[in-house]
């Protein structure tokens, strides 16, 4: 397997790329006067996840790329409350959301400890 190239080829960020699309769609359903609240919240933290990965793709040192992956973990447990939350709140089932979430979060946490170990 030949390294990436760009950040568009690694998995980690294809996959939480993914969860922004669908977060996307999952988030306009909210109601109207969630807009500015909960809508806008989620979709930023989502954003971060991929965002963070791709600026810490072109990182030069470890321990500053990892710095990165720790950032969109940071981002990705946020969206994990706010699945949490739009849930309680009645917004809609968010199962699916839940599921690649997770997968998201077992490669970046993988991703940093490969980093690391490099």
């Amino acid at each position: 397997m030949k390294p990436a190239q760009t950040f568009k080829d690694l998995l980690v960020w294809q996959k939480a790329h993914k969860f922004v699309l669908e977060s996307y769609a999952y988030s306009k359903s909210f109601p109207k006067e969630e807009i500015y609240g909960l809508t806008s919240q989620y979709r930023r933290a989502s954003v971060s996840i991929a965002a963070n990965i791709a600026e810490g793709f072109k990182k030069r040192g470890q321990k500053d790329k990892a710095r990165f992956m720790n950032i969109a973990q940071g981002s990705l447990e946020e969206c994990r409350y706010y699945l949490i939350l739009a849930q309680d709140l009645g917004y809609g089932s968010s199962q699916n959301l839940n599921d690649l979430l997770e997968e998201v979060s077992k490669m970046l946490s993988s991703y940093g400890r490969s980093i690391l170990n490099s």
